[in-house]
C-alpha cells in the first residue's frame, strides 16, 4: 500500500503533465477525424516530390564526388556534435599522423602525371579528328600541361639575348593556336634557323605527317647547328648550363618526333634505328621513356627477340613500371602458349609451366593497370590518347590499347588467353586500395586525375567500382514508397483515409495499453483519484 501511496504522490505532482498529454491526444484525435482525402493526397504528393529531389541530388553528388552528401555531412558536422570523435593519446596521434603523411606522399607519387611517350601530333592528328567529329579530343588541363612542358623543354634564361627565342618564349605561353603559329613565323623572320619555331609549326600547323616531317627536318638541321655551338662554348656558369640543357632537349625532342614520323609513314626499320641511336647518344634521358616507342616499333616488325632484350633492360624493380612494359611482357609469355591454349583442356589436365608463367604475367599486368583488358577485348570503345597519362589509370590504358591492340590481335589466341584469365587477378587482391599483391595498393586518386585528362564524352573507367551508398538506396526507397502512396491516395481516397486513421490510431494505442495495465494492478480507489487529476 505504501508503494501505491508514493506512486499517487508522484502522479499528483505530475498532474499538469498528465492533463496536457490527454488534452493533446484528444486534439490529435479530433484533428485527424476532420482531415479530408484531399489533404492526404497533397501530403503524399509533396513528400514524394521532396524525397525525389533529395534522391536526384544524392545521385548527382555521388556521380560527381564519389560519396554521399548526407553521409559526408553526418560524419563531418553531426558526428562531432554528438561526441563521435574520441581523443587519442598524444603518442598514438603522432605516429598516426606520420603514417598518414607517408601514405599521402606515396599517393602523390602514384598520381604523378607523365608525358605520353606516344602522343599524337596536334595539327596532323588531333585537329583532323576534331574537324571530322566536331569533338575536342584534348582537355584544357591536358593542353595546359603540354604548354608547361614546352616552356620547360624549349626555353631558358638566355632567351632574352636572342630576339627569335624571346618571341618563341611568348609563343609557348599563348593559348590561341593561331597566335602561336603567327609568333613562330615572326621568330623565323628574325632568325631563319630558329629550331623551336619549326617544332611549333610541325606540331600545330602541319595537317599531315609528311608536312610535319618536313618541318622537323628543318628543325633538326637548325638544332644541330645550335647544339654544336653551345657544346664548343667554354664559359661554365649556370646560364651556360641551362642553354646546353635547352639545346639538348630541343635536339632529343626533334629526333624522337622524326622517328615517330618514320614509324607512322611505314619506315619502321628506319624508325627503330633512329630510336636506338638516340638512346645510345643520350643514355641519361631514360625518363623520356623512348624505350616505349622502341618497343611498339619492334612489335610492329614482329622482332620478339629484340623486344625481350629491351624488356630485360627496362623491366627492372628500380624503374617506374608502365602498362607498356607489363603488358608487353605478358604478351610475349602468352605468345608461347596462346595458339594451343584451351580452357576446357586446361581445366581437365591442369596448366603447364609455360601456361602458368603466361597467366602470372597477365595477372601482374592487370594488377598494375586493371583498365587495359576491357580496351584490348573491345568491351569499351577507344578514343584518341591524351598528351599526358596517369600511370595505372584509365588514361594510360587508353594510350596503351590505342597503339598495341593490333599487336595483340596479330598473335593467335593471345586475346582469348587474356579473356579467360584476366579477371582472376581480382581474387588475389580483394581489397586493392588497402593491399596489393605484386605492386603497391592501387591509388585512389586515379579517377579524379583521369577525368581531368580525358574528354567529357569518354566514359572514364573506375577501379574498383564504388558501391552505391546507403542513403541513395534509402532515398530511392522513400521516393518510391511515397509516390506509391500518392497514387493510391489519389485513386482510392476514402479507403486510404481509413488506413491513415487506423495507422495513427496504432501509434496512440501503446499509451492506452499502458494505462490498462496500470488500471489492472492499481487499487480502484487510487485509480479513481488518478482519473480525477
Amino acid at each position: 500500500m505504501l508503494y501505491w501511496a508514493n506512486a499517487l504522490l508522484i502522479i499528483e505532482k505530475k498532474g499538469a503533465i498528465g492533463r496536457g498529454f490527454r488534452n493533446a491526444a484528444t486534439k490529435v484525435t479530433v484533428f485527424l477525424s476532420t482531415l479530408t482525402p484531399k489533404f492526404y493526397v497533397a501530403l503524399t504528393g509533396t513528400s514524394s516530390l521532396i524525397s525525389g529531389l533529395i534522391f536526384i541530388f544524392e545521385w548527382w553528388y555521388f556521380q560527381k564526388y564519389g560519396t554521399s552528401f548526407i553521409e559526408q555531412v553526418s560524419v563531418s558536422h553531426l558526428r562531432p556534435l554528438i561526441g563521435g570523435v574520441e581523443n587519442s593519446p598524444p603518442v598514438q596521434g603522432f605516429s598516426a599522423s606520420n603514417g598518414e603523411n607517408e601514405t599521402n606522399r606515396q599517393s602523390l607519387s602514384e598520381c604523378k602525371v607523365w608525358r605520353n611517350p606516344l602522343n599524337l601530333f596536334r595539327g596532323a592528328e588531333y585537329s583532323r579528328y576534331m574537324w571530322v567529329t566536331g569533338k575536342e579530343p584534348l582537355t584544357y588541363y591536358d593542353m595546359n600541361l603540354s604548354a608547361q612542358d614546352h616552356q620547360t623543354f624549349f626555353t631558358c634564361d638566355t632567351d632574352s639575348f636572342r630576339p627569335s627565342d624571346t618571341v618563341m618564349q611568348k609563343a609557348w605561353r599563348e593559348r590561341n593556336p593561331q597566335a602561336r603559329i603567327k609568333a613562330a613565323y615572326q621568330a623565323l623572320e628574325l632568325n631563319n634557323d630558329c629550331a623551336t619555331a619549326y617544332v611549333l609549326l610541325a606540331e600545330e600547323e602541319a595537317t599531315t605527317i609528311i608536312d610535319a616531317e618536313k618541318y622537323f627536318k628543318q628543325a633538326l638541321k637548325a638544332g644541330e647547328v645550335v647544339y654544336r655551338k653551345s657544346q664548343h662554348c667554354h664559359p661554365q656558369n649556370s646560364q651556360h648550363e641551362a642553354q646546353i640543357r635547352r639545346d639538348t632537349n630541343v635536339l632529343v625532342y626533334v629526333k624522337r618526333r622524326l622517328a615517330m614520323c618514320a614509324r607512322k609513314l611505314g619506315r619502321i626499320k628506319e624508325a627503330v634505328k633512329m630510336m636506338r641511336d638516340l638512346m645510345k647518344e643520350f643514355p641519361l634521358l631514360s625518363m623520356l621513356n623512348i624505350h616505349e616507342n622502341l618497343l611498339e616499333a619492334l612489335l610492329e616488325l614482329q622482332a620478339y627477340a629484340d623486344v625481350q632484350a629491351v624488356l630485360a633492360k627496362y623491366d627492372d624493380i628500380s624503374l617506374p613500371k608502365s602498362a607498356a612494359i607489363c603488358y608487353t611482357a605478358a604478351l610475349l609469355k602468352a605468345r608461347a602458349v596462346s595458339d594451343r591454349f584451351s580452357p576446357e583442356t586446361a581445366s581437365r589436365r591442369g596448366l603447364s609451366t609455360a601456361e602458368i608463367n603466361a597467366v602470372e604475367a597477365i595477372h601482374r599486368a592487370v594488377e598494375f593497370n586493371p583498365h587495359v583488358p576491357k580496351y584490348l577485348l573491345e568491351m569499351k570503345s577507344l578514343i584518341l590518347p591524351p598528351e599526358h597519362i596517369l600511370k595505372r589509370g584509365d588514361s594510360e590504358a587508353v594510350a596503351y590499347a590505342f597503339f598495341h591492340l593490333q599487336h595483340w590481335k596479330r598473335i593467335e589466341g593471345a586475346l582469348n588467353l587474356l579473356h579467360c584469365t584476366w579477371e582472376g587477378t581480382f581474387r588475389m587482391i580483394p581489397y586493392p586500395l588497402e593491399k596489393g599483391h605484386l605492386f603497391y595498393p592501387y591509388p585512389s586518386c586515379t579517377e579524379t586525375a583521369d577525368r581531368e585528362l580525358l574528354p567529357t564524352f569518354h566514359d572514364v573507367s573506375v577501379y574498383p567500382q564504388k558501391e552505391l551508398p546507403f542513403f541513395i538506396h534509402f532515398t530511392a526507397g522513400l521516393c518510391s514508397f511515397s509516390a506509391m502512396l500518392a497514387v493510391l491516395t489519389h485513386q482510392f481516397p476514402e479507403l486510404m483515409v481509413i488506413f491513415a486513421k487506423a495507422f495513427f490510431g496504432m501509434l496512440l494505442s501503446p499509451f492506452s495499453f499502458i494505462m490498462e495495465k496500470i488500471k489492472r494492478f492499481m487499487p480502484s480507489s487510487l485509480w479513481h483519484q488518478l482519473t480525477q487529476i
